[in-house]
């Protein structure tokens, strides 16, 4: 079973597959609509095989359907037919449950991507819980994501941001009494240091996660390449994360 992950985010949406490790992505934006995102991924992935596809969206999932429209994107999302424009069976879950699933380790996991906005999800023993605690309000009418989203870093500069991310992140460790944190997104590349019992994830984590989504169905293929797929992530992982450094 070949499987197509879509990563959405508000600046790029990047498309890997089971056996095209290297991600393609494309410019998404403030005005990205679905059909718009399903044409591209269509064009980028023409030459590509796959049976299935898992979708990271950056917004509210509820029951596998979106349940609000993207901050950070176009309209539409909302109701629209995944499983019908690409015409194969589709999973969609929050974009950083997703990363978090990937990197995801045991216990009790506490995932924040550092991306365009703040991602966040929280994982305990293996059950997943997507959160929103980037749009907590933090006073003066900011909310967490206009701190230590792009936009926070780019109005306050790194060396203020990077103080305002381990002043943050070490308020939800207090608040949610994770094993382990983990730090995702593109802008973890901007912090010199990482806070306390932090570890510092990757956007290829997001592609492992989306794999993973369909475990059960592949590993219930049982024979052939199928078989050793879950044994296959960490190195899918590495090899994405050193392609997408270079």
């Amino acid at each position: 079973m070949k499987i197509l992950v879509i990563d959405v985010g508000g600046t790029h949406i990047k498309c890997a597959a089971s056996d095209h490790q290297s991600p393609v992505k494309f410019i998404s934006g403030a005005n990205m609509r679905p059909q718009q995102m399903v044409g591209k991924v269509l064009k980028a992935t023409r030459d590509w095989h796959y049976d299935a596809l898992s979708i990271g969206y950056p917004g509210v999932v509820h029951r596998g359907r979106i349940a609000s429209e993207p901050h950070n994107l176009g309209t539409g999302w909302v109701g629209f037919d995944f499983q019908a424009a690409f015409g194969r069976p589709v999973k969609i879950i929050n974009d950083a449950a997703m990363q978090a699933l990937g990197g995801y380790e045991g216990g009790r996991m506490l995932f924040l991507g550092l991306g365009t906005g703040l991602g966040s999800a929280l994982i305990c023993d293996g059950v997943i819980a997507a959160m929103e605690l980037g749009h907590l309000h933090c006073g003066r009418g900011r909310v967490y994501e206009d701190l230590i989203g792009d936009r926070g870093r780019r109005r306050l500069g790194n060396k203020k941001w990077r103080r305002k991310v381990h002043k943050i992140v070490e308020g939800f460790r207090k608040a949610l009494l994770p094993d382990y944190i983990m730090l995702g997104g593109g802008n973890v590349a901007h912090l010199k240091a990482l806070p306390a019992q932090t570890r510092r994830g990757d956007n290829a984590y997001a592609f492992a996660g989306g794999f993973r989504l369909w475990q059960a169905q592949v590993q219930g293929q049982g024979q052939g390449k199928n078989a050793a797929w879950s044994d296959s992530i960490g190195w899918n992982i590495a090899g994405n994360a050193e392609q997408e450094a270079t």
